[in-house]
């Protein structure tokens, strides 16, 4: 069958190695199966290492990677004996080299080589900041042009730790339009000829990237996590631990239980955590994100603020949840500033408003008992290292070619 193949979720059609979003029949999601049902580690810095697990032929050779330690101070704090950070940003003392300081730059990787490999020539994405960020750093590494649309309150998250190149493509919204107006517009622009949509959750590039911190997790450990914590806006990192878990199993080697996923939201933007709440597969916009926009812009976190999350399709977070009898949290801003500092006085690095609230979760889940002292947990701080980069690195704003008033503005009236 080659290295993978895709097999829909739901009606069973599988696909060759291709760059595929959805099947032909269904809504269902589309997962890589490979041949190598076992996890064969490369000689390889980074993502690299996991090679065997990621739906591309040429290896990566990016530093880029997820790493995993035992916390110490930390855990100690929260009366924790197996507590195992995993930490995807900048912290090279700890040889933690992603220069985005995200892990959405351990999806951009293999989605723009598997767009290289499969014929693509631009990729078109929108982003709340991280994501954008993350692909246009691997776009100025490689050469390869990407579209991106920002809501203009990620904006000031667009930055890099090199000069911006020529291939990377900002086109940021006007105040009063949010994430998902970002992703409506970059939606109609990736139908342009020549255009490839990136594909959010849909894309098992970015799914299988994601799915490494639960690999190196493993392999650091020996085993998988009992817990899995993380803060979720689409919850595709969710449901890539659990994808991952659902390999691990099947390898054999990291146990059979899957590690049950406790996911965090943050207030007031809950649609998932509320929709779990009343264990429904469906977000009720009406009831789920009452005034949405006003809800987006009062909250600390704003990269988790997705009004149309992967959430009820098949393969997506319910499912995510149900199989692996997962939890749900609602973090307030307050919350999330009092895990930020704690944890950064423990550990001594700095974390991304995102990795506060599932810091924030832990906490809340130690109070509430939803954790033993002495499980397995797996905290993934999915952001972090921006002031230890700064330390190293002169970084440079990304200044957008466009401003798009709204998501139905005509499209020849922007530089495109």
């Amino acid at each position: 069958m080659g290295k993978f193949k895709l097999k829909c979720l739901k009606c069973g059609r599988e696909y060759g190695q291709e760059y595929r979003l959805t099947c032909e029949n269904d809504d269902a999601f589309l997962r890589a199966e490979y041949s190598d049902k076992k996890l064969e580690l490369r000689n390889q810095p980074g993502i690299g290492r996991f090679h065997s697990w990621l739906p591309v032929q040429e290896e990566l050779t990016t530093d880029a990677g997820p790493i995993t330690y035992k916390s110490e101070a930390f855990a100690r704090e929260l009366g924790l004996s197996n507590l195992y950070i995993g930490f995807s940003g900048y912290w090279p003392e700890r040889g933690a080299f992603i220069k985005t300081c995200s892990f959405k730059e351990l999806e951009a990787h293999p989605t723009m080589e598997l767009l290289k490999e499969t014929g693509g020539k631009a990729i078109v994405l929108a982003s709340a900041g991280n994501t954008g960020r993350a692909f246009a750093h691997v776009s100025a590494l490689t050469g390869t042009d990407v579209y991106i649309v920002i809501p203009e309150s990620g904006a000031s998250n667009l930055w890099l730790p090199e000069e911006p190149t020529e291939s990377i493509h900002l086109i940021s919204m006007s105040p009063g339009n949010d994430y998902t107006d970002a992703i409506n517009l970059a939606g109609r622009i990736a139908k342009l000829p020549g255009m490839v949509p990136e594909g959010g959750a849909r894309n098992v590039a970015r799914r299988d990237g994601m799915g490494t911190v639960m690999l190196d997790a493993a392999v650091t450990i020996g085993k998988m996590p009992d817990h899995y914590f993380q803060a979720v806006g689409s919850g595709t990192g969710g449901i890539s631990a659990w994808e991952a878990s659902l390999r691990l199993r099947t390898d054999g080697r990291f146990g059979q239980k899957l590690p049950k996923l406790q996911l965090a939201q943050n207030l007031p933007f809950v649609p998932m955590y509320n929709a779990w709440k009343d264990k429904r597969r469906e977000i009720i916009p009406e009831l789920d994100m009452k005034n949405a926009k006003k809800q987006v812009k009062e909250t600390y976190a704003t990269v988790l603020t997705n009004r149309t999350p992967p959430y009820g399709v098949t393969g997506g977070l319910y499912d995510a949840l149900v199989d692996t009898d997962g939890i749900m949290y609602a973090i307030t801003r307050e919350e999330a500033l009092e895990a930020k500092t704690l944890f950064e006085s423990l550990e001594g690095i700095d974390i991304l408003p995102p990795s506060a609230v599932a810091t924030a979760s832990l906490l809340k889940a130690v109070e509430a008992g939803n954790v033993g002292k002495d499980e397995t947990i797996l905290l993934n701080l999915a952001g972090g290292g921006y002031k230890r980069l700064k330390e190293d690195y002169t970084l440079y704003q990304i200044k957008p070619v466009d401003t798009a008033k709204n998501p139905d503005i005509p499209l020849e009236e922007l530089k495109i």
